[in-house]
């Protein structure tokens, strides 16, 4: 990749980004494009997100992703957010178009996506969803529109109360459970938290009460424990890097109106976490 005095730039705002893939995919994705653009890792400390959001207009970028811990609190220092994003209550990619800051939401249509590629159908199913923050938000969006019953579990009750409630508006199919005492009846288990992160955190649900045959998802993108036990007991198992991918496919359109090259995009990826 060549920079040049008219490089574009885009870019990811998090706290850490150090581990972040996204450079990789991106860069790939823009040089097998032919066009000028390059994508950055930013460190944004959370007391500097406001002066970094107002650097997107000082710098003439053409918008980033933002990630933990932003998502939600990048909402207030933009002029505009999608129905989408509005609705999730966080946002995870800004568009710079012509000097103005529009916020969209890129997860839930990557979530989806990711499902399709490898042939997992939602429709008339149980769909299970552990944690009730934004990524929750961000795939139940779609979840509910399709799942004949969606279950939600939070520890912070309050969360899957909001959640149920804003979901309602959509369909009314939607209920919460206060503990995790079985999982037989759900066709769908979809971990939506951190947990799994780190080797010492504990399991977002014990894999004693996971059947055969379910399905069993985890947002975080490498092969965490939850799904090395899901997997041992017989269940179907899906990580959140198709999700990454995705999501990315999505942003990297609205940054340059042009289709990236997902192959292109995937290899990136695979290339790193292999």
């Amino acid at each position: 990749m060549k920079l040049s005095g008219t490089t574009k730039i885009t870019g990811l705002f998090g706290y850490p980004v150090e581990h972040t893939l996204s450079p990789a995919m991106h860069n790939a994705a823009f040089e097998a494009l032919g066009i000028d653009y390059c994508y950055v890792a930013f460190p944004v400390h959370p007391d500097s997100l406001e002066d970094a959001v107002r650097s997107i207009r000082a710098l003439t970028l053409s918008g980033v992703n933002v990630t933990f811990p932003h998502k939600e609190k990048v909402i207030p220092f933009l002029d505009e957010i999608d129905e989408e994003a509005s609705f999730i209550g966080a946002v995870n990619t800004i568009v710079n178009s012509q000097d103005k800051l529009i916020g969209y939401n890129t997860d839930g249509r990557g979530f989806m996506q990711s499902l399709s590629e490898y042939g997992i159908s939602i429709e008339g199913k149980v769909v299970f969803i552990i944690g009730a923050g934004g990524a929750s938000r961000a795939i139940s969006y779609y979840v509910s529109q399709k799942a004949a019953e969606l279950i939600l579990f939070d520890i912070d009750k309050s969360k899957t109360e909001k959640l149920m409630h804003d979901l309602k508006k959509i369909r009314d199919n939607i209920s919460t459970v206060e503990n995790i005492i079985t999982a037989e009846r759900y066709d769908i288990i979809i971990n939506a938290t951190p947990l799994g992160l780190k080797k010492e955190d504990p399991l977002p649900l014990h894999t004693s009460l996971l059947k055969p045959n379910q399905t069993v998802c985890d947002l975080i993108y490498k092969k965490t424990q939850f799904l090395e036990d899901a997997s041992q007991k017989g269940c179907d198992t899906l990580n959140g890097l198709g999700m990454l991918l995705w999501q990315g496919v999505v942003a990297s359109e609205l940054w340059t109106g042009k289709k990236p090259p997902v192959d292109v995009m995937r290899k990136a990826l695979y290339s790193i976490i292999k």
